[in-house]
């Protein structure tokens, strides 16, 4: 019997009627979702329903997260999916324990240093950098899914994968959000036929808003995993058509049948760095994000940060001045610590964290210089990193009824990725992480691409503890931004006492070390002048986070989702 036929079969029921997501996009306020226990938010209606319904069959937060991940790949395809990475951070109730796996795409091992430069030693056009083979990295988002559920899974795998291949099956709604998106990005999705035929029709237009859309290819291959596990991904015919893909792709790529067999996901020591009375805690490198957070929190707690309120344009000064100070650090020493020695306990130091406070408190303006510390002299040779890092990317925070807690960023990195399509997903662009100026060719980068290498990110998956259980469950997509998106999501909690829904509705002011962001509307239309004034470059600029948050309190669960997506917050008790 067909493969595809056979999983209808046990296809549940509750699947069969999933709603359409909202159609608002923009700003759209999201209520405060409450729960006795158990409680999921993720960037879909429809990935936060599969997840919901997972926990109410008896699944943990992990079941539910590879329900909602593989919904999200049908549903948000320029985000995440199948083709990509992520970072998982996970709180096990029983024995009360928090691990981090890396689950991120890893450099092919034929791919050279100067996979960026032009035959002149000059970098690439944008273009021709992310669109094609050449940026593909490995994936590993399905091997994450598979060895999270291999430890900490309850229902069996293949139940896991039903509501996204019903909707695959049968079709899901496209929201506006994904039809706009595929409409400005017409011209770079057209370029491989497989997108092209997928996302547009056979007049050149667009998925339409509203309309009803199936992916039967995606549906195959989702059978196939939930019914052989990942080496229906990483070896055989799907392997095969990936590599194929990149290697024939215009430009082509570097990635191999050998590179995916030996794909593994690593287990990593969780990072907690504290805050008052908090733990903050998520992954260590090769992510910055949970570092960077540490170092500005850090220095923020030798100030009275709480006393000011989010109103204070002194407030705002001290945190944009400590996120320079933290970008500065990340920029010079962040890498993947399994191929450069990366000086985590210098950077979150008490001493040395209070000497860069001082730098701020001891002033009345705006830092005129920001630079590196040097809290680890023999990384002082380090050069900085020219990487960009790009803003698709989405994440998953979700509670089950015993406890268990998660938080998971992944991505496919640009906007639909490399824009090559394989058997109705996604191929990542992920190799645009790594450095690719010419000075950096050559030299001891933190961020230079290596074989096997895992790309430096600022994605920032976090469980904030107290009292050694969590308190707050929290992420964003946003890039590099990332980081001040969460940081500002934390600040309006712990210091300003907001519920996790107001923390997450209120305007963002971002400094990544070149000028100050300022999301318009709201108090930011009274800051920017008095922020001026205080020294800063500003500029009014829309910051598109995707915080999904969940907070664990007196015994009760609450939860939001950010107002700028599409996203929601479902109880599941």
């Amino acid at each position: 019997m067909p493969l595809l036929l056979l999983v209808l079969f046990w296809l549940p029921p509750t699947f069969a009627d999933t709603p359409a997501p909202e159609a608002a996009t923009g700003w759209r306020s999201n209520p405060l979702a409450t729960a006795d226990k158990a409680m999921v938010v993720t960037a879909n209606p429809y990935a936060s329903q599969a997840a919901r319904d997972m926990l109410r069959r008896g699944g943990t937060a992990v079941d539910a997260m590879i329900a909602a991940q593989t919904v999200l790949a049908l549903v948000e395809p320029q985000s995440s999916g199948l083709g990509g990475g992520a970072f998982l951070v996970y709180w096990q109730q029983e024995p009360g324990r928090l691990l981090t796996l890396d689950g991120r795409e890893t450099a092919p091992f034929a791919a050279p240093p100067d996979l960026f430069l032009d035959e002149q030693g000059r970098p690439l056009e944008f273009l021709d950098a992310v669109v094609g083979g050449r940026s593909v990295a490995t994936p590993g988002t399905v091997m994450l899914m598979w060895q999270a559920h291999q430890r900490f899974g309850r229902l069996p795998w293949r139940e896991l994968f039903a509501p996204a291949i019903n909707l695959a099956l049968n079709g899901f709604t496209v929201s506006p959000r994904l039809a706009r998106l595929v409409a400005e990005d017409k011209a770079q999705l057209s370029r491989d036929p497989d997108a092209r035929a997928y996302f547009f029709d056979d007049t050149g237009r667009p998925l339409q808003p509203g309309s009803a859309k199936t992916n039967p290819l995606l549906a195959a291959l989702l059978t196939r995993l939930s019914l052989e596990g990942p080496s229906a991904f990483y070896q055989g015919k799907i392997a095969a058509a990936m590599v194929d893909k990149v290697q024939h792709a215009s430009p082509p790529g570097y990635l191999s049948l050998a590179d995916l067999t030996g794909y593994r996901v690593k287990e990593r020591p969780a990072l907690c760095a504290p805050y008052r009375q908090y733990q903050v805690c998520g992954m260590g490198p090769p992510s910055s994000g949970t570092l960077a957070l540490g170092q500005i929190l850090g220095i923020l707690s030798h100030l009275e940060l709480a006393s000011l309120g989010p109103n204070s344009p002194l407030g705002w000064r001290w945190i944009a001045d400590a996120s320079r100070l933290a970008f500065a650090d990340r920029n010079h020493y962040i890498a993947d610590s399994d191929f450069v020695p990366v000086p985590v306990t210098e950077l979150l130091e008490p001493a040395y964290l209070a000497g860069r406070a001082r730098l701020i408190g001891e002033r009345s303006q705006a830092l005129e210089q920001v630079t590196p510390g040097i809290p680890a002299p023999r990384l002082g040779h380090l050069a900085p990193d020219s990487s960009p890092e790009f803003a698709a990317t989405t994440h998953i925070s979700i509670v089950d009824r015993e406890g268990n807690a998660l938080a998971m960023t992944s991505t496919i990195e640009h906007g639909f990725g490399s824009r090559l399509m394989v058997q109705g997903f996604l191929l990542n662009n992920e190799l645009t992480d790594f450095a690719f100026s010419p000075e950096h060719q050559g030299a001891p980068v933190a961020n230079r691409l290596e074989p096997g290498k895992r790309p430096r990110s600022s994605m920032a998956p976090t469980i904030v503890l107290y009292r050694d259980k969590p308190l707050l469950v929290i992420g964003s997509p946003g890039g590099s931004s990332i980081i001040g998106y969460v940081l500002h999501a934390l600040v309006n909690v712990l210091d300003w006492g907001m519920d996790i829904q107001e923390a997450l509705h209120q305007p963002h002011l971002l400094h990544r070390g070149n000028v100050l962001e300022l999301e318009p509307g709201g108090r930011n239309q009274a800051l920017q002048a008095e922020l001026e004034q205080l020294g800063f470059e500003t500029r009014l600029t829309e910051l598109n986070s995707g915080l999904h948050g969940i907070m664990l309190q007196q015994g009760r669960v609450s939860a939001s989702a950010d107002p700028r997506r599409e996203g929601i917050a479902l109880a599941a008790d």
